[in-house]
């Protein structure tokens, strides 16, 4: 027993930051720098720190990874979550988690397979917002006047363009100089499509009319830049018709999904932009004598079609034959036919003058004469007997006018009656002749009647209506003596009224009737 308490005495005592400081110091000492090959898992972004964390993992093992602000800046390939790559770090700890992990300084694609996993998962999302829709595209203009190349200002390709540019059709060429490779080629040529289409239209700098974004061969990585996500969506907002002209035929950059045409080489593009002027110059002459010789190869026809249509057109001594002949007939028969038109012209004037002699023309006035009488005669009859219904009518309203009064009068009677009998009953019913009685009313200061003698308070104000008029009065308390403030008021009111004051005093003596009164309005 002594010695296992011994032997624990004599261990070293850690404490937790010490145990934790040394492995650290052990694991970076022993792996100072690595290089990790997995596939990323867990990415979400950068933090809102401008750090970035997730895992690398491969088929047995997972290995959390982080990189700083300041290298994510910096750093060639960017993490993709499901991106095989190769981290290059180096290993420490994490002492709150009691975990270790890479901190990474650069990353590496893991081979072509890897690269082509990640623009085939970039193509994937870039289609699924719409950024490769064919109906994006627009046409090339057929003769631009200006053309703006995104290229190296050094290379072969902007050399190819302007001397296949010379010998079809020379046009103004603006060049936006940008790296096309490595890690910055990406953002410029985003930035050289954007500062196109920023040109104002007819500013100091012509703006182009078509882009071409070109360059040569490559290897898969060399042609990376033209597959970044900025480059792809500066090319979709494009409102100048975009050529991706990026590699040779084989070559495939996501550029050439957005772009509104793909040439499969920078000469090609140059093709595609502009026509060959001297094949445009002959094909305008062509046209120009087609043009010409058209309006004569036109009177041509119209004039050998006419002379067809002429020769099948019939004679005019053919065409007037018949219509000759029709008259010829008709001229025979008009003497024949004029002299028969007399003749009934004649006969029937012969009748109507035999109808028209002085005694049918008296019988006819006779005849006409009768009627008329005849026609007097019913008219006067049927006068009389409107004159005698006339009559008739007129009496009856006049009756019937006589009635109507003896009715109204009877009827104002009955309602003068009836109104003097209300009246009488009003006048019976109304306070007016109980007043006439020797009766007062007595009302408040708001002009309410005063029931109650208990409702009015020692020298309260109130008025006293008599038949013939109405008195302002004071009220006393129940021992009839007057405020010394009001006296002299009562007494100069009253004082016309004589020996009035005694006689109501007299009255205020007298027992008071609870029960209801004439006064109750």
């Amino acid at each position: 027993m002594t010695q296992a308490g011994d032997g624990r005495a004599n261990a070293p005592e850690w404490s937790v930051s010490e145990l934790s400081s040394a492995l650290k110091r052990t694991v970076e000492d022993a792996f100072g720098h690595v290089r990790v090959r997995g596939e990323i898992s867990g990415y979400r972004g950068p933090h809102s720190s401008g750090h970035a964390y997730f895992s690398l993992k491969d088929a047995g093992a997972r290995m959390d990874a982080v990189v700083w602000k300041g290298v994510f800046n910096r750093l060639r390939v960017r993490p993709e979550e499901g991106l095989e790559v190769v981290a290059i770090g180096r290993l420490t700890t994490y002492p709150g988690k009691s975990s270790y992990q890479i901190v990474i300084e650069s990353l590496e694609f893991a081979g072509a397979g890897a690269i082509m996993a990640m623009l085939e998962e970039r193509k994937r999302r870039l289609a699924a917002e719409g950024l490769f829709a064919p109906a994006r595209k627009v046409e090339l203009p057929f003769l631009p006047r200006v053309i703006g190349v995104v290229t190296s200002p050094t290379g072969a390709v902007i050399r190819d363009i302007l001397h296949r540019l010379a010998d079809r059709f020379p046009r103004h060429v603006l060049v936006w100089p940008v790296r096309v490779q490595g890690e910055t080629c990406g953002a410029e040529v985003a930035e050289a499509i954007r500062g196109f289409n920023a040109l104002p239209a007819g500013g100091a700098i012509p703006r182009p009319d078509v882009l071409v974004v070109a360059r040569g061969g490559g290897s898969l990585e060399d042609l990376l830049g033209f597959s970044d996500e900025e480059v792809v969506r500066a090319a979709a907002e494009s409102a100048i018709p975009l050529i991706s002209a990026v590699g040779h035929e084989t070559d495939v950059t996501l550029i050439d999904f957005a772009a509104d045409v793909r040439a499969p080489t920078p000469t090609a593009a140059a093709e595609m932009v502009v026509p060959v002027r001297s094949d445009l110059i002959a094909t305008v002459e062509g046209l120009g004598a087609r043009l010409r010789a058209a309006p004569v190869r036109l009177l041509e026809r119209r004039r050998a079609d006419m002379r067809a249509l002429v020769r099948l057109l019939p004679r005019a001594e053919d065409l007037l034959a018949i219509p000759r002949q029709r008259f010829d007939q008709v001229a025979d028969r008009l003497p024949r036919a004029l002299k028969a038109n007399a003749g009934a012209h004649r006969l029937r004037l012969t009748r109507a003058s035999a109808r028209l002699s002085p005694e049918a023309l008296r019988g006819r006035l006779d005849r006409a004469r009768d009627r008329l009488n005849a026609r007097e005669a019913r008219f006067a009859a049927a006068g009389q007997v409107q004159r005698r219904d006339w009559r008739r009518q007129r009496e009856k309203i006049a009756t019937d006018m006589q009635r109507a009064r003896r009715t109204l009068a009877r009827q104002m009677d009955d309602r003068a009656r009836h109104l003097a009998g209300l009246a009488q009953l009003l006048k019976a019913l109304s306070y007016q002749g109980v007043l006439d009685r020797g009766f007062v009313l007595v009302r408040d200061e708001t002009g309410a009647a005063v029931r109650r003698a208990a409702a009015l308070a020692p020298g309260a104000r109130v008025e006293l209506q008599f038949a013939d008029g109405r008195r302002p009065v004071l009220a006393l308390d129940g021992a009839g003596d007057v405020p010394p403030s009001a006296s002299g008021e009562v007494a100069a009111r009253d004082q016309p009224q004589g020996p009035r004051p005694a006689a109501r005093s007299a009255r205020r003596r007298k027992p008071v009737n609870e029960g209801p009164t004439l006064f109750d309005l």
